[in-house]
């Protein structure tokens, strides 16, 4: 995270910094902002020590790029998953492969869900009071 400062910006904000500041008061400013940079790391380390401390060592194996909320994105979530085949309830599964012909036949009553397909002549129904 560099906040897109190079090192031209940051020689023009130097030499704005003496101009408006003063040679004068400048050193003091300066040790002031080191004083403060300084304070800002001790209590980031501080901050991840205590949670180290509170959650433990499983915090390590943690992938934190994987909680990022800015992957996400609810378009593509939701196309993919209008988009994936339904999976076989367990229920049926279990009775398919026990090959027992009374629960065949018992899951074969049962309904199949299957995705209605929309178009321009079909459009999908509307709930007004949705939102």
């Amino acid at each position: 995270m560099d906040f897109g400062l190079t090192f031209e910006k940051l020689l023009l904000i130097g030499v704005v910094a003496v101009l408006i500041v003063g040679p004068e008061r400048l050193p003091a400013l300066a040790e002031k902002f080191a004083k403060f940079v300084r304070r800002a790391g001790e209590y980031v380390r501080d901050t991840k020590g205590r949670m180290r401390d509170e959650m433990g060592p499983e915090i390590d194996d943690i992938d934190w790029r994987k909680l990022d909320p800015r992957q996400y994105d609810p378009r593509r979530i939701i196309r993919e998953a209008l988009l994936e085949e339904p999976t076989p309830s367990a229920p049926a599964a279990a009775a398919a492969a026990a090959g027992s012909t009374a629960a065949v036949a018992a899951t074969a009553a049962a309904p199949v869900l299957t995705r209605p397909s929309f178009d321009s002549a079909t459009p999908p129904p509307f709930d007004d009071e949705a939102t």
